[in-house]
C-alpha cells in the first residue's frame, strides 16, 4: 500500500494515484505473482443538476472513486525484461451489479491488457483507461469522480454536456509507456477502428506528464475517431494543466480545449481547484469548471460547476466524504446535489 504521508493533502493525493491507477508501471516492479486489488466506495445524497426539475435521493456507487476490483501479474523473463498484465472490473455496490452501467462489458470493464515491460519502458495491448483521463485526474482536486468532480463531469458525463467524445477507457488500443526521463513520462496510444476499408476510423493520443518536486504538469491530446456520430467524422480534444503543492494547500489549475470535424461543434473548459488540509487526516476541496460551448445549431452555452467537499481518512485505506456540488447552465434555474460517502482500499 502507500507509504505514510504527512499531510492530509499528501494522503488525498496518494490515496486518489493508487485509485485511479496511474502508476500502471507498479506492478512490473512487484515480485512475480499474481495480485488482488481494489476499491469499494458508495455514497448517499440528493442529486439535482441546472436542468433538472426536481431533487432525487440516490444511493449510489462510486462517489469520489468509481467501484473497481482486479488482479494483476509479473514473470521474470530476465535480463530486465518482465511479461506483465492486468484485468480490472468495474462494480456497482448499491446494487451488486457488474460494470458502471448495463452498457459495460459484463467482464473486465476497466481494463485487461497483457504486454511487456523493462528498461524500454512498457508495451501493452488490450482494453486500457485513456492517458486523457489519467492526466485529467493529476490536475483536479477530486481526481477521477464522475460524480463531484466539476471538471469530469463537464468533460465525460453526458447529463452535464460530455464535451469529450468517447469513453474514460478505450477498446482494442496498443499503448506505449516510454522511461521516465528528467521527470518527463510520455505516453502514446493508438486504437485502430476495426472497420473493413476504412483503416483512417482510428483513435490516437499522445500524453506527457512532469513530475519534478512539488509540481506536476501534464500535456494530453487526443484525436478520437470511433465513437463520431454524424455527420461529425471525430473531435480533436487538448487537455493541459498543473498541480502545485504550497505545503498550506495543493493548488490544481486546467484548461481544456474541443473541437468536433464537420459539425463546427467546439467546447473551451477552464478548471481552478485546491486541497486544504485542515485537520488531522483531513482536507477540504473545492473546485469550479466553466464551459463555453460553440454550435451552429445553437446558441452559445456555458455551464459553470462548483465542488465542495470535505474528505476524511480513518486511516490509510479507509476515507469518508462530505461533498456539495453547484450546477448552472446559463439561462436556467441552478441545481445543487449533497452526498455522504465512503471509500475502501483492499
Amino acid at each position: 500500500m502507500c507509504r505514510p504521508h504527512r499531510t492530509a493533502a499528501g494522503r488525498l493525493i496518494a490515496f486518489s494515484f493508487f485509485a485511479s491507477a496511474l502508476l500502471p508501471l507498479v506492478a512490473v516492479h512487484a515480485a512475480d505473482g499474481v495480485q488482488l486489488y481494489g476499491l469499494l466506495g458508495t455514497y448517499a445524497g440528493s442529486i439535482r443538476r441546472s436542468d433538472s426539475t426536481a431533487h432525487t435521493a440516490v444511493i449510489g456507487s462510486g462517489g469520489l472513486t468509481t467501484s473497481w476490483w482486479g488482479v494483476r501479474g509479473s514473470e521474470d523473463l530476465d535480463d530486465g525484461m518482465k511479461a506483465v498484465f492486468q484485468l480490472e472490473q468495474f462494480f456497482q455496490p448499491d446494487t451488486g451489479g457488474a460494470g458502471r452501467t448495463a452498457a459495460d462489458p459484463a467482464g473486465f470493464s476497466r481494463s485487461a491488457w497483457v504486454g511487456l515491460a523493462g528498461r524500454f519502458g512498457q508495451l501493452t495491448l488490450g482494453r486500457h483507461t485513456s492517458p486523457y483521463y489519467l492526466s485529467m485526474q493529476q490536475v483536479n482536486p477530486f481526481g477521477a469522480s464522475v460524480v463531484f468532480s466539476p471538471l469530469v463531469v463537464q468533460s465525460y458525463v453526458a447529463a452535464f454536456g460530455s464535451t469529450v467524445i468517447g469513453d474514460t477507457v478505450w477498446n482494442n488500443t496498443i499503448q506505449y509507456i516510454a522511461p521516465t526521463f528528467g521527470g518527463l513520462g510520455t505516453t502514446i496510444v493508438y486504437a485502430p477502428g476495426e472497420t473493413a476499408g476504412k483503416s483512417g476510423i482510428a483513435n490516437a493520443g499522445l500524453h506527457w506528464r512532469y513530475v519534478r518536486g512539488k509540481l506536476t504538469a501534464v500535456l494530453s491530446a487526443q484525436r478520437m475517431r470511433t465513437a463520431a456520430v454524424a455527420p461529425s467524422t471525430g473531435q480533436k480534444a487538448y487537455l493541459t494543466g498543473l498541480s502545485y503543492d504550497a505545503g498550506w494547500a495543493r493548488l490544481y489549475a486546467s484548461v481544456q480545449t474541443t473541437d468536433n470535424a464537420v459539425t463546427d461543434i467546439a467546447s473551451r473548459t477552464w478548471q481552478l481547484g485546491t486541497a486544504v488540509p485542515v485537520t488531522q487526516g483531513g482536507s477540504i476541496l473545492a473546485s469550479w469548471a466553466t464551459t463555453t460551448g460553440r454550435n451552429p445549431a445553437a446558441a452559445v452555452a456555458r455551464r459553470d460547476t462548483l465542488g465542495i467537499g470535505y474528505d476524511h481518512y480513518l486511516s490509510r485505506r479507509t476515507d469518508v466524504y462530505v461533498t456539495y456540488l453547484y450546477d448552472k447552465i446559463h439561462g436556467k434555474a441552478s441545481g445543487s446535489s449533497y452526498a455522504l460517502g465512503i471509500r475502501h482500499l483492499f
